[in-house]
């Protein structure tokens, strides 16, 4: 057994049901669970040793969980010749599929590297990557390797084993190199799920089934989904309401929404991203189906024709939670930085309709308890004893948190913070300390992912 005390916080902001925030208070960990919360723990009568972190200054956090990201897309930001602003979508997916599908294992896997490092130096202790790029050329193996990254970096991940299976001769966006047909798919998510997916508590890998959108595969390829993650007890995944519901409409007669319900791929199992689309209507269905959503505010900016009615989902109980997204629409993996983001835009738009914007805190809860919901973990995403430890610390003995330490729990979505954090915490190990991700050789990472980027990307 091992103890970690985190000794004299200024706050710990617990995100539970209650919204406690406790004061100068000591958070003990035991092993890979919170064990106490109180002032003055006093560890002189535990046997084994103890280290202790003095926390002076500092607010702690539950660790933050991303639900919707794409981290092979690292390989391809800051590009100004891709820039959405040039192009409309289809002709922007036109330029930018044919550079994904070069991307080969070795790619995958650093990229998940970067993608996952960065979210970790940002407060992020769980993450969902939809992978659904699987050029020929590069094997079955992507996600394999994508845990093997999770494991060198400590990060605790969910992978979603996306794909497409229509022709872009039938009117999908894809490139034949991208394209499976669905048994291939279906039979690689059942590998992944046998080999993987843990169910159990504190669980550090499992696998959803996330066919990437409705536009860009076959019926039965939801369908086939569908059964397979029933069968197996796990998630469900997709793209919806990002623009392709009129395309659906045309080919089936259904907004997007209901050509889900119509097969079942709406409920407590499933969460769907983006959603900026959708209607009165198909909030109330979804609220009504227990279906989750993952909020991207950060694509907004780029490539959404309105703003995601988030207050809306929220007063009608959807399960909101907030995700990255790929660079190829934000082209950083700051989980946190969304926060401020999603209430940013929330308060743009709040003259343009009759429901509340959602109160600052709460969308650091959609960024924790509500991610956990929406992967379905009851062991995350809060400050609890017996929670999990996963939690991230700032210290605010800094000039620019002058006169921002009236309310922790608002602090990020107002602030806006944008640098690492001090301390990230995951499964009781730290990762993340004073600028160093721990036991690792940031620059060698850099070095060897920059080099994957020259060989694919620029050759």
């Amino acid at each position: 057994m091992s103890y970690l005390l985190l000794k004299s916080c200024e706050a710990i902001v617990t995100c539970d049901d209650e919204g406690q925030i406790y004061k100068d208070c000591d958070l003990l960990i035991k092993d890979n669970q919170i064990k106490k919360i109180a002032e003055n723990i006093d560890v002189s009568d535990l046997a084994e040793s103890v280290e202790i972190i003095d926390a002076t200054g500092h607010f702690i956090y539950p660790g933050l969980v991303n639900t919707h990201h794409h981290f092979f897309q690292c390989f391809v930001r800051n590009n100004a010749h891709l820039d959405w602003t040039k192009y409309s979508v289809i002709e922007w997916l036109d330029l930018i599929y044919p550079i994904f599908a070069r991307l080969d294992e070795e790619c995958f896997y650093h990229s998940s590297i970067v993608a996952m490092a960065e979210l970790i130096k940002h407060g992020c202790t769980t993450a969902f990557d939809h992978q659904y790029n699987f050029p020929r050329h590069a094997g079955k193996n992507i996600v394999d390797r994508q845990f093997e990254a999770a494991e060198l970096l400590g990060m605790r991940f969910h992978a979603g084993r996306g794909g497409n299976s229509l022709p872009k001769s039938e009117g999908s966006t894809i490139p034949d190199e991208m394209l499976e047909t669905t048994d291939e798919f279906i039979k690689d998510c059942e590998r992944l799920i046998d080999t993987y997916h843990d169910a159990n508590q504190f669980s550090m890998r499992q696998v959803a089934i996330a066919p990437c959108q409705p536009v860009n595969s076959y019926k039965e390829t939801f369908v086939e989904s569908i059964k397979l993650a029933r069968d197996k007890n796990v998630l469900l995944h997709t793209h919806l309401g990002e623009g392709e519901s009129e395309v659906i409409k045309e080919r089936t007669g259904m907004r997007t929404v209901d050509w889900c319900e119509d097969i079942g791929f709406l409920g407590r199992d499933v969460w769907l991203a983006h959603c900026w689309e959708l209607n009165a209507a198909e909030i109330d269905k979804l609220a009504a189906t227990q279906t989750g959503v993952s909020h991207c505010p950060e694509p907004v900016y780029l490539v959404g024709a309105e703003v995601t009615p988030i207050a809306e989902m929220a007063s009608k109980g959807v399960r909101v939670s907030l995700g990255v997204d790929g660079a190829a629409s934000n082209d950083n993996s700051n989980l946190m930085h969304c926060i401020h983001s999603s209430y940013m835009l929330q308060a743009l738009v709040a003259d343009h309709h009759e429901f509340v914007v959602p109160q600052p805190k709460e969308f650091l809860n959609f960024a924790t308890k509500g991610g956990a919901d929406c992967l379905g973990r009851s062991d995350i995403g809060m400050l609890k004893v017996g929670m999990a430890a996963d939690l991230f610390a700032i210290n605010i003995n800094k000039l620019e948190y002058v006169g921002a330490r009236h309310d922790p729990a608002s602090l990020i979505a107002k602030l806006g913070i944008g640098t690492s954090v001090d301390l990230t915490i995951i499964n009781g190990k730290i990762v993340w300390r004073h600028g160093e991700l721990i036991g690792l050789d940031e620059a060698k990472l850099v070095s060897q992912a920059s080099a994957h980027v020259e060989r694919v990307i620029y050759n």
